[in-house]
């Protein structure tokens, strides 16, 4: 059975079918197959229960959330003020492309909204300065990831949904990663332009009376991300509670700005909604799906052939992160987090390692997945916004920034600490 949905699944990815029909499909092939009882009976049961889980309130808020800030013009200003601050670095620009993309991570809780909006404000800014165009690229696909990794976070939603995992101990334990990640991009890019100074690009004009006036700019998305972080910290809110909260402030945020129309809020509503269907899809596909394989006892072999081969946990996480990375170059990350965690969560449980370091780490493998080709949406998403030139600029310029990824991987496994203080402090 465990052959046979690996086989149908890549097969039906091959061809372009969607992710959330895959799941259903693969569910009802495998119970007509190996099924002894119609287990596909309780199909109508297992789609209300996922689908009205209270927790996933929080993703069509937060992509709300989102949606209206970039249409606010806030981003479009936070990105100038951090060009006067960040542009002097080996890189300039870059730096500001990253610090942008870190900033309004924490107002949305999506990669393709950050690296989307992010590269349509600093792809015009590029035009006519001498930076290296593969490196510039590769500063807005992979600080688009970032969109997972700081809280708030879509996947991290699903994580706990999908493994009972607490989401605001989630959101606690990305902080710190998120900010070091952030670090070591900007790493990656001074490293580069000090070792071929002329991919930095020329200086940008400014004066400090700038830098101080445009700091105004910064305040939306960090009040933002302490309002929604800080209810959720102080028991005032649940996750879904704060994401409302944030949605209600960015609205204020609208109107004060007097940027608040009808069609605005259209365009957001639709925004939202085309990314809340498609996750819920691949949820509900999921759910039953997995549903069949426990009931099949395919579960209980999978977790049986992992943990009776004698390997050490170090080795068991080794080999998890390596099929994680190679399912990455082929699956959508979204749906490679909730087909495969509600397998391999409970085994690494087992072995003794924490589930919130777990979510974690997988979160840093989904923002690999994200700028691996050949199915790494950033990238598509970036070449989109580009409209020109051939994608393979944007997958060098991305590559580099996978060594990042990997430092802070090797981070995480030699210092728990890294994701555990937050949660460790404010929970336990």
């Amino acid at each position: 059975m465990i052959w046979f949905v690996l086989a149908v699944l890549i097969a039906l990815l091959l061809m372009a079918v969607p992710v959330g029909a895959v799941m259903g499909l693969l569910g009802l092939a495998a119970d007509q197959i190996f099924s002894p009882v119609p287990l596909s009976r309780a199909m109508g049961q297992i789609m209300w229960n996922s689908s009205q889980k209270y927790e996933l309130l929080a993703v069509p808020l937060f992509v709300m959330m989102g949606e209206l800030f970039m249409r606010t013009g806030v981003a479009q200003q936070m990105y100038g003020c951090l060009r006067q601050w960040l542009s002097w670095l080996p890189g300039g620009l870059m730096h500001s492309n990253i610090g942008a993309c870190a900033l309004f991570a924490s107002t949305s809780g999506s990669s393709v909204a950050t690296a989307a909006t992010i590269g349509t404000l600093a792809l015009p800014e590029q035009k006519g300065q001498d930076y290296n165009e593969r490196l510039f690229l590769g500063t807005l696909a992979a600080g688009g990831t970032l969109g997972i990794l700081i809280p708030p976070s879509v996947n991290m939603i699903v994580f706990g949904v999908m493994t009972d995992t607490s989401i605001p101990q989630l959101y606690m334990a990305g902080i710190f990663p998120g900010i070091i990640l952030t670090l070591l991009f900007m790493a990656v890019v001074v490293t580069a332009c000090l070792a071929v100074p002329r991919w930095g690009g020329g200086p940008v004009e400014t004066s400090w009376h700038e830098r101080w006036k445009g700091l105004k700019y910064v305040l939306p998305p960090l009040s933002l991300f302490i309002i929604v972080i800080g209810s959720i910290y102080a028991g005032f809110a649940t996750p879904t509670e704060a994401a409302a909260i944030g949605v209600v402030c960015t609205l204020a945020i609208a109107v004060m700005r007097r940027r608040f129309n009808l069609a605005m809020l259209r365009a957001s509503i639709e925004g939202a909604l085309r990314t809340t269907t498609m996750v819920l899809f691949i949820v509900i596909g999921a759910f039953f799906l997995n549903f069949i394989m426990v009931a099949t006892g395919a579960m209980a072999r999978i977790t049986a052939l992992i943990t009776d081969n004698g390997l050490s946990p170090t080795a068991v996480m080794a080999i998890i992160v390596v099929v994680y990375v190679v399912l990455g170059c082929f699956m959508d990350s979204l749906a490679m987090v909730i087909t495969t965690v509600p397998i391999v969560t409970p085994v690494v449980v087992g072995l003794g390692y924490d589930p919130v370091w777990f979510g974690i780490l997988i979160v840093l493998l989904t923002e690999a997945s994200l700028i691996t080709p050949p199915v790494g949406i950033n990238l598509y998403v970036l070449q989109n916004v580009r409209r020109n030139g051939p994608i393979m600029d944007v997958i060098v310029g991305s590559s580099p920034f996978l060594i990042a990824i990997a430092i802070m991987m090797a981070l995480l496994f030699i210092f728990p600490s890294l994701a555990l203080y937050l949660p460790t402090l404010l929970y336990r």
